[in-house]
């Protein structure tokens, strides 16, 4: 077992709204105004007021794309069981029962097997190979996304997909960011807290 040198929250704190840099405290109030809770993740992201507001806008972009809720998610949740984000599991495992997307959607995509959805297993699929190929899918990869009902945009839809929540996973293994009690229920056994 890896031990850390920094004892715990002294590298990155959970920032109040007190303690927290200038720059990070409006999207600090924004993201607990609408959740009507602060985050841990948030509260040690806002460390770096850049990282914070560049996740939370490019999250709010992917958010406004022409991908449907579920596909987005699937998405997310692709790319968080992937990085092995426990806090984004339990997040975007939220969000998928709140969309009404199933239990076996929601299983599949957390024991990171196929999807019974072939519309959605596409979606998933073709995220992976995005990270895979860094972006150079095959000629292959593109048509069969394109064959499931998905467009060219879609597919640039999940690159910004997969820029925000690479970010977001990335950052919050970094930061350690513990679960919320809110999200408990929606807890990935076995993931790892690093």
């Amino acid at each position: 077992m890896t031990t850390s040198l920094f004892p715990e929250h002294t590298l990155f704190p959970d920032h109040t709204l007190e303690s927290a840099p200038a720059g990070s405290r409006r999207a600090m109030q924004a993201v607990a105004g609408r959740l009507g809770y602060l985050p841990a993740p948030v509260a040690r992201l806002a460390s770096s007021p850049h990282l914070l507001d560049g996740f939370l806008k490019a999250s709010g972009l992917f958010d406004a794309t022409s991908l449907d809720p579920v596909a987005r998610e699937v998405v997310i949740l692709t790319i968080a069981t992937r990085n092995g984000c426990h806090v984004c599991v339990a997040m975007h495992t939220a969000k998928l029962a709140a969309l009404g997307a199933g239990d076996g959607v929601v299983a599949a995509l957390r024991g990171q097997r196929p999807l019974a959805d072939l519309r959605l297993e596409a979606v998933g699929a073709f995220t992976l190979e995005v990270l895979a190929a860094t972006g150079a899918v095959s000629d292959a990869e593109l048509e069969a996304f394109l064959a499931a009902g998905y467009t060219a945009q879609n597919a640039l839809e999940v690159v910004l997909g997969v820029g925000a929540y690479t970010m977001s996973t990335l950052a919050n293994r970094m930061v350690r960011a513990p679960l919320d009690d809110q999200l408990k229920p929606f807890a990935w056994p076995g993931a790892s807290t690093a």
